[in-house]
């Protein structure tokens, strides 16, 4: 009954527009989501409608859609009644009841069309100028690629570039095509570095993005399972991802070699860098610790003392490859310390923040596997009264699902943490048995309302307590 009553509630059209906005305003997830869906008043659970111009303009038209449906039946209704055709009020009532099945299919076809005839051909154009700024423009251009770890990489390299050069980033996690394009259009021209994050959600993007920006280096910082509804296998995920290699023709390219994953693409001819140090410079001397990480990065008789505000033995490679970079593009050795002391957690990724006494850590941005082998590594490093992990799962692992899922237990259960918080979803079983296989026998809790686990957490931790917190599982994920 709760089910049938949601999709005749007032929230109704908001909840269907939030559900396009979600998606990004793509039919195929849309639909999918769409059809999956049992119950709406439970969709909305961990976001809400951004009432931006076109969602509000998509609103109107959604509510006067349902509007003019209900007015047709009930016109018909009445016609019915009036010219005893129960052909014709039976069809009004129909059309009264379907509302919910046929207007939110419907709200598809304008947005089609209109991508179709309107949205692309403009942001072809774009696209096009944009291309032509980038092979112009004679800075250095740093194109950063992989499965996890982009923006990350992008922020470290543009912090501590920007200590000797004139630097310009994309911004966020504006990754696809159309935000390069608005990224090209605000340069000056006069910016000796520019860095530009390339995403990936279908086979293809990141060799078309190569040819729009025309990169003179390209940083690849891994591979995952990821967006695997999308790309089926990893060999998919890894051809595409290394075609920026391709473009480079083997130049320039740094790898990251502590993703397990990127080992079988590994030419001699890439520079590799990891939490052992890049290329020739050994990072040595890591001390990891709640409050960041310092090493030595060192060749010979040259060393170079790091401080760093983030977080986890996994960023020792990040920040090495900034040093290493900045030296060759002629940083000093004062500037690049100068540079690697200013980079600290970036929102929402490795993130602490203290709470009621205890030490939180945000890591809920998005999530791959190898961010979890980061986050527990890092949970089994640090001391604390009472370890807690918590988290939903991970999203877009395809086919992998339950083999990921699993090893993400055992990994758990390797850290040994007091409690493992998991959050109800179609994943949980695999973790769980994950955790069993692991050898787990510390406490371990279900909460089938995410939302007010994570509003309430202050009611959770005790003082001394470290609480990491891995991923997130938006809504339009069952």
């Amino acid at each position: 009954m709760r089910q049938l009553l949601s999709l005749y509630s007032l929230r109704f059209p908001r909840i269907i527009i939030y559900m396009l906005q979600t998606s990004e305003y793509r039919a195929g997830p849309y639909l999918r989501w769409l059809w999956r869906t049992g119950d709406f008043s439970r969709v909305s659970k961990r976001g809400s409608l951004k009432l931006t111009n076109y969602a509000r303009l998509l609103l109107i038209g959604l509510v006067v859609g349902i509007f003019v449906e209900l007015a047709a039946g009930v016109g018909l209704i009445v016609v019915g009644i009036v010219d005893n055709m129960a052909a014709y009020w039976e069809l009004g009532i129909s059309l009264m009841i379907a509302y919910p099945v046929i207007m939110p299919n419907l709200i598809v076809l304008p947005l089609e069309i209109g991508r179709l005839y309107i949205v692309e051909p403009k942001q072809k154009t774009k696209i096009s100028r944009a291309s032509a700024i980038f092979a112009s423009h004679p800075g250095v251009k740093i194109a950063v690629a992989g499965s996890y770890g982009k923006t990350t990489m992008k922020e470290v390299l543009k912090t501590v570039l920007s200590e000797g050069k004139t630097v310009a980033a994309t911004e966020a996690n504006h990754n696809v095509a159309i935000e390069h394009a608005k990224f090209a259009s605000r340069l000056k021209g006069d910016e000796q570095i520019l860095i530009i994050e390339y995403g990936e959600g279908a086979p293809g993007d990141v060799k078309r993005f190569a040819a729009n920006t025309h990169p003179t280096h390209g940083v690849i910082t891994g591979l995952a399972p990821a967006h695997l509804n999308n790309y089926k296998t990893m060999a998919a995920v890894a051809e595409d991802i290394f075609s920026i290699a391709s473009y480079l023709k083997a130049k320039n390219i740094y790898v990251n070699g502590d993703s397990d994953a990127v080992k079988p693409y590994l030419r001699d001819s890439y520079i590799v860098y990891g939490s052992k140090g890049v290329a020739n410079w050994r990072a040595v001397n890591i001390t990891v610790s709640t409050k960041g990480i310092s090493f030595k990065l060192k060749r010979g008789h040259t060393v170079i003392d790091l401080n760093s505000k983030l977080i986890g033995r996994h960023q020792v490679g990040v920040l090495s490859l900034a040093a290493v970079l900045a030296m060759e593009l002629g940083l000093t050795d004062e500037q690049i310390k100068a540079g690697i002391a200013k980079t600290a957690p970036f929102e929402h990724r490795m993130q602490p923040y203290e709470l009621d006494g205890a030490l939180v850590i945000d890591d809920t941005y998005n999530g791959n596997i190898d961010g979890i082998k980061a986050g527990t590594q890092l949970l089994s490093e640090l001391k604390a009264n009472r370890k807690i992990y918590v988290t939903p799962g991970l999203v877009e692992q395809g086919s992998q699902s339950e083999a990921v899922h699993k090893q993400m237990g055992e990994l758990i259960a390797k850290a040994k943490p007091d409690i493992v918080v998991l959050m109800r979803n179609s994943v949980t079983d695999y973790i769980l048995a994950g955790l069993k296989d692991g050898g787990y026998h510390g406490e371990t809790r279900i909460e089938t309302d995410p939302l007010g686990f994570y509003n309430n957490l202050s009611q959770f931790v005790a003082e001394g307590d470290l609480v990491l917190m891995q991923n997130d599982w938006p809504d339009n994920y069952a």
